[in-house]
């Protein structure tokens, strides 16, 4: 009976100390902020939810930090992203996980600049995001950077000497890559056979399709979207053109597009540095978590999310960041912080310096049976 007691005595000592370390848990606020309605929804949704994942995880360990996130929806526009961060800033936030696309958070970044709010985006990979702004740092590839590992990956790997491009000439995104691709296939002896565009509103790409297969490329090379993606290999499929299709991050989420026959994506490779199909322990957690949560396997977007929320930890933790810090006290910290760190993610081991850019080695994956298979 006395060691029951004694037991029980200690039982509730334990609970004591686990309700004070909740209790003294330092709260970080931190606001996602990307297009969860409209167009780009799928990549907003995706970051969101990642982000959520290991928000819950954080929470649910009871240890030094608790999360508190905000969501603001920028329905991917430069003009209603300002509204979005200005709300977030209203309810308190400290920091921005965001935002998920280019342009409004170049727009965002900007603002955040002057105002002195610290910016760690996912997604967004324009260099414009982070050009002459010190507060703004990457997850994710920046394009131009995406385009010289993309054109070497196919050069290293030999999957073919001849090569067409179709990119978005009105999309900074599908540009940058397009930009870098281009004459880094040259220099390492590529053929470039043809070169074609498209716009936001093109959805018929029988023009584009038929002079890549006219110019015999073994290669179509597409720094875009998953829609347009999509669009090019149904065009494809109609005229029995049998390339091999190589993409790069943008293009993830091509599985999921509705009314999409999903075996005309069998054999496209892909620049990405996650696929939800690793055996890694890390991976398997976090995909098992993300489809009992949201019943849909995470694309990659809400893999850089979901680092991006243990990220901002790392860093935090790092500057001292505590409760009562405003966005504007934390701001410098957190910039002298996340160059100090390393973070082993789910996307990789990432490292950054002042330029804002993130260090990580790229992978290539392909769509073996209706699922991306690392190489």
């Amino acid at each position: 009976m006395k060691k029951l007691v004694a037991l029980m005595m200690a039982l509730a000592m334990l609970l004591s100390v686990a309700s004070v370390v909740a209790e003294d848990a330092i709260t970080l606020k931190i606001a996602h902020i990307g297009p969860t309605t409209g167009a780009a929804a799928l990549y907003g949704l995706a970051t969101l939810h990642g982000a959520e994942v290991a928000a819950a995880e954080i929470n649910e360990a009871g240890g030094k930090y608790k999360i508190e996130l905000i969501n603001e929806d920028d329905e991917h526009n430069v003009e209603k992203v300002i509204n979005a961060y200005n709300a977030a800033l209203d309810a308190g936030a400290q920091m921005i996980l965001g935002t998920t696309t280019s342009k409004p958070c170049e727009a965002a970044g900007a603002q955040g600049y002057t105002d002195r709010v610290f910016f760690l985006t996912p997604s967004a990979s324009s260099t414009a995001v982070i050009e002459d702004k010190d507060n703004v740092f990457q997850i994710c590839f920046t394009d131009p950077n995406q385009g010289k590992a993309s054109a070497q990956y196919i050069a290293e790997h030999k999957l073919g000497q001849k090569i067409a491009v179709i990119y978005n000439n009105a999309d900074v995104y599908s540009t940058g890559i397009r930009d870098t691709f281009v004459p880094t296939a040259q220099e390492l002896g590529l053929e470039i056979v043809s070169e074609t565009t498209f716009t936001d509103e093109t959805t018929d790409f029988t023009v584009q399709v038929a002079d890549a297969q006219n110019a015999g490329a073994e290669i179509v090379f597409l720094p875009i979207y998953y829609t347009p993606a999509s669009l090019i290999l149904k065009t494809a499929a109609d005229k029995a053109y049998k390339p091999i299709f190589f993409g790069v991050d943008g293009m993830d989420g091509i599985l999921s597009v509705e009314g999409f026959d999903t075996s005309l994506a069998e054999g496209v490779m892909l620049l990405t540095p996650f696929v939800a199909t690793s055996t890694d322990e890390k991976v398997v957690n976090f995909v098992t978590k993300y489809q009992a949560a949201y019943n849909e396997i995470p694309i990659q977007f809400a893999a850089d999310a979901y680092d991006g929320i243990y990220i901002l930890v790392a860093a935090a933790e790092k500057a001292g960041i505590t409760s009562e810090m405003s966005a504007e006290e934390a701001c410098d910290l957190l910039i002298a912080a996340i160059q100090e760190i390393t973070v082993d993610g789910i996307t990789g081991s990432m490292t950054w310096d002042e330029t804002g850019a993130v260090t990580k080695t790229p992978m290539a994956a392909t769509i073996v049976n209706g699922e991306y298979v690392f190489e």
